[in-house]
């Protein structure tokens, strides 16, 4: 089988600096220190195919759009040269010269030639090709970007391998999944501006692929309230991370601090009064107060059932080998928890670590406890 892949190379970076997204802001993204992430999830991906008998050749695009990746691997690739791409200097960070039209552009040229399309990237890569080739082609995300809400994507880079050997196998069905993709300039000023774009024929095995990012049932707002009172009043004094979401900015509007909506907050409790330290804090501000002993109040993306990973890539494993799993309070409506709930960050020890059985609070007066694969 012919297999295209397009990595976005700028997938990603503005997750652990704060910037909930890349379009657009790649260049404040490196000046707060981010770096290229897409390249090494893609290769993770790679690695884990290698492991399998599998007979593919990629078709891909050149140099840091897939190529780069393939060239450290034994699998026989095809480079579509459709123009030269240079490289681009930021403040000391080189990254492939590119925009989304090159995306497109590959996923066009590669619609006819590949049974599959694979991508590296975020919800903005997925609408990109999903613009191009409509439903002519299946098509699978790698996750290599920062929120990825939509349904097209593996729930790892070795998920996604695993299901292009099941694809090539004639194990996996092929269904329509949601493209979702958010106005990332409203969603850096707590706005939540979904837009649905399409559904994409997407390959599926239970347990490989994602779903849908869902919102909190308007009937479990007033027991999300309750639920946010009574966790307020049992904090104890020391430094608390505060993850994103409506269902942790409840809790922070209850402490009285101006946290934001989508990002993480650092606060500290002292005698009984919370303090607002760091606002919308990038992961190495968490790592200047790992030494407090801190605890991260957390929940669980609705739909992707994802508590580290999707939208919160703040939470870095630095930060996390950091974090005893004691110290991990989730918060979650029940409507969120559908079966277990997931962890992937990149670092394998990390992710084994945080795996196993964890409580979550779903009521005032009430914790389930919930298995974390």
């Amino acid at each position: 089988m012919i297999v295209g892949l397009i990595v976005n190379p700028i997938a990603g970076m503005g997750g652990r600096v704060a910037l909930k997204g890349t379009d657009g802001v790649v260049e404040e993204a490196i000046k707060r220190g981010a770096k290229p992430v897409a390249l090494d999830f893609t290769k993770l991906f790679l690695s884990e195919l290698s492991h399998y008998d599998i007979d593919v050749e990629f078709l891909t695009g050149p140099d840091g759009l897939g190529e780069d990746a393939l060239k450290e691997f034994n699998f026989p690739y095809k480079v579509i040269k459709y123009r030269e791409v240079g490289q681009k200097e930021v403040f000391s960070v080189k990254i492939p010269d590119t925009t989304k039209e090159d995306t497109k552009v590959l996923a066009r040229l590669m619609k006819d030639k590949v049974g599959v399309l694979l991508f590296a990237g975020g919800d903005g890569t997925a609408r990109d090709i999903y613009e191009a080739i409509d439903k002519e082609k299946p098509i699978l995300g790698i996750p290599t970007g920062v929120k990825m809400f939509s349904g097209v994507f593996a729930i790892s880079p070795e998920d996604a391998a695993r299901l292009l050997v099941e694809f090539t196998k004639g194990n996996a069905k092929l269904v329509e999944q949601e493209i979702l993709d958010l106005d990332e300039n409203a969603y850096r000023h707590d706005e939540v501006k979904a837009k649905p774009y399409g559904r994409a024929l997407t390959p599926y095995v239970e347990n490989l692929v994602q779903g849908t990012k869902e919102p909190t049932p308007l009937d479990e707002e007033e027991e999300l309230d309750a639920v946010a009172e009574a966790i307020v009043e049992e904090l104890g004094d020391g430094v608390y991370f505060l993850g994103a979401g409506s269902t942790i900015k409840k809790i922070k509007d209850r402490l009285g601090i101006d946290g934001t909506l989508l990002g993480v907050d650092i606060v500290e409790i002292k005698n009984g009064k919370a303090k607002l330290l760091v606002k919308d804090a990038q992961e190495k501000d968490l790592l200047k107060y790992i030494h407090r002993n801190p605890k991260i109040i957390v929940t669980v993306v609705g739909g992707l059932n994802f508590l580290f990973g999707r939208g919160n890539q703040q939470f870095s494993p630095e930060v996390l080998r950091h974090i005893p799993k004691e110290n991990i309070i989730i918060v979650a409506t029940p409507s969120k928890i559908k079966g277990a709930i997931r962890v992937y960050t990149g670092d394998r020890k990390v992710d084994e670590r945080l795996k196993g059985y964890i409580k979550v609070r779903i009521s005032p007066w009430a914790e389930r406890i919930v298995r974390v694969i």
